[in-house]
């Protein structure tokens, strides 16, 4: 039985690492349940990139020599959001266009009217319903 070849740990080990920094939770985040009881899940998009190689050198000894390397890169670009709230689930999308932090910043104001609005809704239909 021989010996596995040195690139393939390289492979293994980056592969791995890219294992640890993207998974589901990466592209559906984390729920975020506001103080109304609304629920504000973020989306994103990953994308990455991922090089190896390597090379046995020349030696003039029975000694192997292997020089290789591995190496990728990561992006995570918030795309939308997920809001349920009295039931209803609707998906607010971030322009492309428009740089991740101004789009979540101009968005949180729309978001918190629209959840307002919908809590108003509720809260009101709740107090003629005890009035009655």
């Amino acid at each position: 039985m021989s010996n596995p070849h040195p690139i393939q740990s390289v492979l293994e080990t980056a592969l791995a690492k890219i294992r640890d920094v993207i998974d589901s939770e990466t592209i559906i985040g984390d729920p975020i349940t506001l103080a109304e009881g609304a629920v504000v899940i973020p989306v994103s998009k990953v994308s990455f990139g991922f090089a190896s190689g390597g090379s046995d050198l020349p030696t003039k000894t029975t000694k192997e020599l292997f020089g290789g390397g591995a190496g990728a890169g990561v992006s995570i670009k918030p795309v939308a959001f997920i809001t349920f709230c009295n039931g209803e689930i609707k998906l607010m999308r971030i322009d492309e266009n428009e740089p991740a932090a101004s789009a979540l910043l101009g968005k949180l104001p729309e978001t918190i009217e629209k959840l307002q609005a919908t809590l108003g809704k509720k809260k009101k239909g709740a107090e003629e319903t005890s009035a009655e």
